[in-house]
């Protein structure tokens, strides 16, 4: 009896499970060669940022205990790994802090800038937004296919048993 009073309850860990399969959707050469996304570190990092918060509100959408954790565990992954990439580039660790925080406000940003599109449906918005952040556009039409990709990611996901989503997510086909 004393046991159980003692034990340490297993969490499961999803976070660096989650991040691995949302980068690797967002390496998808066709983001690069069929919808326009410039191969460079601040698009790539556009593009992990979208599909994490996609798989994050598929998991916090879920309304458990269970999802909650899973959510946070993958935005927490995803920090860390700013963080070493960050130190892998030769930032200094005086300096990561700074540069932490800066990249945590565009994060935030781009997140804010997103989410209510996506939980909205609302694509011109979604486009305008991902012209912007991801094609360094100011053309909103600019952001159709990759609008259109994101708001099809959202309703596979939605419609996917959660663990499933934890397993293989259902991303929309990338096209044009």
């Amino acid at each position: 009896m004393l046991q159980n009073l003692f034990r340490t309850l297993r969490r499961e860990r999803f976070g660096d499970g989650l991040y691995e399969i949302a980068v690797r959707q967002a390496r998808d050469p066709r983001f690069y060669t069929a919808l326009g996304v410039a191969d460079r570190i601040d698009a790539r990092f556009e593009l992990y940022t979208l599909h994490v918060l996609l798989l994050t509100m598929r998991l916090k959408d879920e309304g458990t205990e269970r999802g909650g954790d899973a959510g946070q565990q993958l935005f927490d992954s995803y920090v860390s790994a700013l963080d070493h990439t960050l130190r892998e580039l030769g930032v200094g660790d005086i300096s990561v802090g700074k540069k932490m925080r800066k990249l945590g406000e565009s994060l935030y940003g781009r997140m804010t800038t997103y989410e209510q599109p996506l939980r909205d449906g609302d694509a011109d918005m979604l486009a305008a937004g991902l012209a912007r952040n991801v094609l360094e556009s100011e053309t909103p039409a600019d952001g159709a296919a990759l609008a259109a990709y994101a708001l099809s990611s959202r309703a596979r996901l939605a419609a996917q048993p959660f663990d499933d989503v934890l397993k293989a997510p259902a991303w929309a086909e990338v096209k044009a």
